[in-house]
């Protein structure tokens, strides 16, 4: 693994920083997992948008840390056109919410959020989500 500098925050981290952090998280992703993403776009919005809190069935908008939006590769191998282009969103404010309560690592995490999202790309599950993880 790559060693990094992650800077001590006095304010919490912007929208630009955490695409940073998102951009240094990604690069530490298994390259067999990351070449079939490289199209996807990865954003990061403050919080999930009413339509998305209201098809989630959200209590709170700090319960969604990521989303993928687009067609799941599995829909592609079958000849599926995509509706949208492929997007991760990465949602700041529960993002940050969650690393204070943990207290785990910024980087840490949003590289989880980012498995996780990339994970629902390709249509893996939750277990398959965590043992990738563990590789890395």
């Amino acid at each position: 693994m790559m060693s990094r500098l992650i800077p001590h925050y006095a304010t919490p981290p912007s929208i630009a920083d955490l695409d940073t952090i998102a951009a240094a998280a990604f690069a530490e992703i298994p390259e067999e997992l990351r070449r079939h993403v490289a199209d996807v776009l990865i954003r990061v919005e403050d919080f999930p948008d009413e339509d998305v809190e209201r098809e989630m069935d959200l209590e709170s908008p700090f319960d969604l840390l990521g989303l993928y939006r687009g067609s799941a590769m599995d829909i592609h191998a079958f000849g599926g056109v995509p509706g949208s282009v492929d997007m991760i969103l990465l949602y700041r404010r529960p993002i940050l919410d969650y690393w204070c309560e943990t207290g785990e690592d910024l980087s840490t995490l949003v590289r989880h959020v980012l498995i996780h999202e990339i994970g629902h790309h390709f249509g893996l599950s939750d277990d398959d989500m965590s043992r990738i993880e563990d590789e890395v």
